[in-house]
């Protein structure tokens, strides 16, 4: 009796992990019915795309425009069967993940710490976006990418390698955007990734503890628990007046067990981050990245990736 398998992403999700979850759902059970995998896997059971969180305003902005509909919500992983999209770190995946079947992960994120008793379809590329990897794989199964599809996908490359701007950012990304810029009939890909990202941008309403949270994830480093938030922004100028506040919830974040929490601010048009740091050790800041905290933070120029240009350095500097 077939039963569903659930593509997830990682919590607190952003564009790429909830459209490659769409994407992926689509893609398998377009498997299931050519066969295309059948020489290495046997697919019998259809796939459903899920969330783990609440979709923030941009990922709104990507769906509504290509006419889809938001995934359903799991938290749970408990008997389930499950694929993981855009992560492999147990911190950051379904609660009792121990007591699903993971049968597949796609990522282009360092491999984490998930294991599976069984071998899988494991397929990661060290590519800007989740969604540039799930292109390589529609390519080479021969399975057509029909255009709503091809339009999240494009929007999940733009969101994740800040139009091209991130230090992520591979000639994969570029290649694999502009073919299916062609299939979705957008000519001018700067203009709708500044669309696109415009819509992250705008955080009036927000809280200060839901623009902390917003992309929020969790990292075991040298046996530490350390959080690490991001928000791009196409001007830093658009939370100044929240600043105080935000820090406060950093503060707060921090009695969860945290060893440190970290908040990038990342200015999208002046290619930079500003970090607020609150940590029991100021001395791994300097570090990780060769720069006394100045207060609460710390500019970082050049700076607009957490997978590649944060986490990283904070991992050498926590060992």
């Amino acid at each position: 009796m077939a039963v569903k398998i659930y593509v997830v992403g990682h919590k607190n999700p952003d564009t790429d992990t909830v459209c490659s979850a769409i994407a992926f759902a689509y893609l398998w059970n377009k498997w299931k019915e050519t066969g295309a995998m059948s020489d290495v896997m046997k697919i019998e059971d259809e796939a459903v795309p899920a969330v783990q969180g609440d979709l923030n305003a941009e990922t709104k902005f990507v769906l509504d425009k290509f006419g889809m509909k938001a995934p359903e919500k799991l938290l749970d992983a408990t008997g389930k069967k499950v694929v993981l999209v855009d992560h492999s770190e147990r911190a950051q995946t379904l609660d009792n993940i121990d007591k699903a079947e993971i049968v597949a992960i796609v990522d282009h994120h360092k491999i984490g710490d998930v294991t599976t008793p069984n071998p899988i379809l494991f397929f990661n590329l060290p590519a800007g976006s989740t969604a540039t990897v799930l292109k390589v794989l529609f390519d080479k199964t021969g399975v057509q990418i029909p255009k709503d599809i091809a339009g999240i996908m494009l929007a999940s490359i733009l969101s994740d390698t800040v139009i091209f701007k991130s230090a992520t950012t591979t000639a994969l990304d570029k290649k694999v955007a502009e073919e299916l810029a062609k299939i979705v009939g957008i000519s001018d890909l700067t203009k709708f990734g500044i669309e696109v990202k415009g819509k992250l941008s705008e955080v009036a309403g927000m809280t200060a503890k839901q623009i902390m949270m917003r992309d929020f994830k969790d990292f075991n480093m040298g046996g530490k628990k350390v959080g690490i938030g991001q928000i791009e922004l196409l001007d830093l100028s658009l939370i100044e007046s929240k600043k105080d506040e935000i820090y406060e919830e950093l503060v707060k974040k921090k009695t969860e067990g945290y060893h440190s929490v970290f908040l990038m601010l990342t200015d999208i048009m002046k290619e930079g981050t500003e970090l607020l740091a609150v940590t029991d050790d100021p001395k791994v800041v300097e570090k990780a990245f060769g720069k006394k905290l100045e207060g609460r933070s710390v500019w970082l120029p050049g700076v607009m990736s957490r997978k590649k240009q944060v986490v990283p350095p904070l991992e050498k500097a926590f060992s």
